[in-house]
């Protein structure tokens, strides 16, 4: 038994047992992250203090930033000041409303040569903000990770409203992928196979880094994926 995507069944992947295995795996590190912010953390003092390029947060949908602290610490501690949205909270509101914010905030304090880092949902946010919110052209990269920017055919399922604005027939997510003037500043790092996006994350013209593990959320604390990111954010220095 291989661990590779083996077949196709009504435009969804047939997996493996290992990789059903992981899949499972990544739901635990959700569940378990889940708890984890149950209890409010505040970002670190140190988060604000770095000579290298300021780096913004977008977490995905129904998570908080604290889903990105291990990616935080990892970049804070190579000299980037760290930026969080706590408004976020977890990250229910619409794509446009969320860019709108996120810009907002770039604009209040100035920052300039941004670097935004992004999970799932996140990425849409942060194209959304590149191609249509950040006027001052603030934002000089995006590295997002498992990020649906085709959409999810999942979200096509489900009744829950925040879930399915990630749908590929969601009229933002459809102008957002026809438009690809940004990609050319994304780095998309993704899992070879992704229980939630069954489509993947590749994205046309940006720069694309595969990483050989299953799962969603895992990659968030992985070393392959701080790897890949790092050389992401200093390819563009």
């Amino acid at each position: 038994m291989t661990s590779r995507v083996e077949r196709m069944r009504n435009g969804l992947p047939v997996i493996s047992i290992r990789d059903a295995a992981a899949a499972v795996a990544d739901r635990f590190y959700l569940m378990r992250e889940l708890v984890r912010h149950m209890v409010g953390r505040t970002p670190s003092a140190q988060y604000d203090r770095g000579a290298c390029a300021p780096v913004l947060l977008l977490p995905g949908v129904f998570e908080t930033w604290q889903f990105l602290r291990p990616v935080a610490d990892r970049l804070n501690a190579l000299g980037h000041p760290i930026h969080t949205l706590p408004e976020l909270g977890n990250n229910r509101l619409t794509i446009v409303a969320s860019a709108e914010l996120a810009q907002r905030y770039l604009d209040q304090r100035q920052l300039t040569g941004v670097a935004i880092v992004a999970h799932s949902k996140g990425g849409l946010i942060a194209k959304h903000m590149m191609v249509t919110d950040d006027s001052a052209g603030r934002i000089d990269r995006l590295v997002a990770i498992n990020s649906p920017f085709g959409g999810s055919s999942l979200a096509n399922w489900t009744a829950v409203r925040p879930l399915r604005a990630l749908s590929p027939r969601n009229a933002t997510v459809i102008t957002l992928a026809a438009n690809r003037a940004a990609n050319a500043r994304i780095t998309s790092i993704y899992s070879r196979l992704d229980p939630l996006i069954p489509g993947g994350s590749k994205l046309e013209g940006a720069t694309n880094i595969r990483l050989s593990m299953v799962g969603h959320f895992r990659p968030l604390a992985s070393p392959a994926l701080f790897a890949a990111m790092e050389g992401a954010i200093a390819s563009r220095r």
